[in-house]
């Protein structure tokens, strides 16, 4: 790939809708309501899988599989792609598209009969959201400047936790008043309608525009060359490991938490529904939200702070789960839920805004799936499979709390060790995003 430097960089940019800021922001609340579809339709098993496995007399293991590996991997399996096709085709569109096909496999999900049925459906879930994130965030770096944009990322990150209060509030009282398959027909269906929205009112941003380098787009480089790009930067390799291991965190407990209460506590399926939903939501929307505006206050006197800012707070994860999962007081665990989501939920935008400021303009959808898919795909896709797989050892050898044990166990390693690669990609940031392609007059080829 190949650009110069233009001239015009001082200019005013090309005037288009998001010329006006409130256009702008209603885009972003537009993309952040896809977003929080996003988890409602991917987090409502998590409420519903104690239903679920009574029903289709399923182990710890099947469910770690169904919320985590299967989806994970079509999921990141497809995102690939579908970001190459971001990076030069019309991103509206595109999310649109897949808004209509992960809402309507939910739906479908309420529909199964078996577990095959189901894990299908959860497949076609995972196939339709790879179409979202990475051609959302692509937009948002082009309609917000460098010194916003990890706000913005993280305004757009809090959608992860309206998904989840929401979820988790209708699917809990759905399921236990109509059962889980009302549950996933009433969650999904909605989902079109806003796909319509989207695509009648969301102009398609021209790339480039909130940096005034529109004339330097340029050509797409191939998926090998940005994988190559990517590699050479110890800044993505360790943010990716870290980003990574935080993910494993937060599904490893996450997504385990609702069977985790229903287990060892006095709590009905209603009510933890709404608790869950606060929590979550609440705790996780205020910490995406501290995170972004943390690390874009601090990064503009060091860089440095947008990575030690995720550092400090995935370390202070573990004493969190240790108090949490131990402790016999119910009103105590439920709080430290909110707190476990604040401290979890922080890293994501500070992490796509590093990830955009170290590519190319039509390099941005793909290093967000090439991001994604070391999130999810270790993350998502073993976090909820080991915890169940050890949940289920435990268990065979006669361990009186084996799922909170393995929680523990999983949670605890990941959060230490990803607070060291973030320290480590702290080393290089500085460097990295002084020699990036968006920081470079000319970029030569990859």
């Amino acid at each position: 790939m190949s650009t110069t430097e233009t001239n015009d960089h001082a200019a005013p940019p090309v005037e288009t809708p998001y010329s006006k800021a409130s256009y702008r922001y209603f885009v972003l609340g537009v993309l952040t309501l896809v977003y929080a579809l996003n988890f409602v339709d991917r987090q409502l098993l998590v409420i519903l899988q104690e239903q679920i496995k009574e029903e289709l007399l399923l182990s710890d293991t099947q469910l770690g599989l169904l919320s985590g590996f299967a989806f994970a991997l079509f999921y990141v399996s497809c995102g690939i792609p579908i970001a190459r096709w971001a990076d030069r085709g019309v991103r509206r569109n595109i999310i649109a598209l897949a808004l209509t096909v992960w809402s309507g496999m939910t739906a479908v999900s309420g529909l199964a009969q078996n577990y095959l049925h189901l894990l299908l459906a959860r497949v076609g879930v995972g196939v339709g959201e790879a179409g979202g994130s990475p051609p959302a965030h692509s937009m948002i770096s082009d309609i917000f400047p460098e010194k916003e944009r990890a706000t913005a990322l993280s305004i757009y990150s809090i959608g992860i936790y309206i998904g989840i209060l929401t979820g988790f509030a209708l699917g809990g009282f759905i399921a236990e008043t109509f059962g889980w398959r009302m549950a996933f027909l009433v969650v999904g269906l909605p989902g079109i309608l806003v796909a319509l929205l989207l695509r009648l009112t969301v102009a398609e941003p021209i790339r480039g525009w909130s940096e005034k380098r529109e004339n330097e787009v340029g050509q797409s480089p191939s998926i090998f060359d940005v994988l190559r790009f990517l590699w050479s930067r110890k800044t993505f390799r360790n943010l990716a490991l870290a980003g990574s291991l935080q993910a494993t965190v937060i599904y490893a407990v996450g997504n385990w938490l609702p069977s985790f209460f229903l287990r060892n506590h006095e709590i009905g399926l209603a009510q933890l529904g709404v608790w869950m939903a606060l929590t979550s939501g609440f705790g996780g929307g205020a910490g995406s939200f501290f995170g972004g505006w943390f690390a874009d206050k601090m990064g503009q006197r060091d860089r440095r702070w947008y990575v030690w800012g995720s550092a400090i707070m995935i370390l202070a994860i573990t004493p969190v789960l240790l108090i949490m999962l131990n402790t016999g007081n119910l009103l105590l665990a439920l709080l430290l839920t909110g707190v476990f989501h604040f401290l979890s939920a922080s890293y994501l935008g500070p992490a796509l805004a590093v990830s955009h400021g170290l590519v190319g303009l039509r390099m941005r959808a793909l290093t967000s799936a090439v991001f994604f898919f070391f999130i999810n795909l270790i993350g998502l896709g073993l976090g909820p499979l080991i915890v169940g797989y050890l949940s289920d050892t435990f268990a065979a050898g006669g361990d009186e709390n084996p799922l909170s044990a393995a929680m523990l166990i999983v949670g605890c390693i990941a959060s230490v060790w990803g607070c060291v690669h973030y320290v480590l990609a702290s080393r290089h940031i500085r460097e990295d995003i002084a020699n990036s392609p968006a920081s470079a007059p000319k970029i030569e080829a990859l």
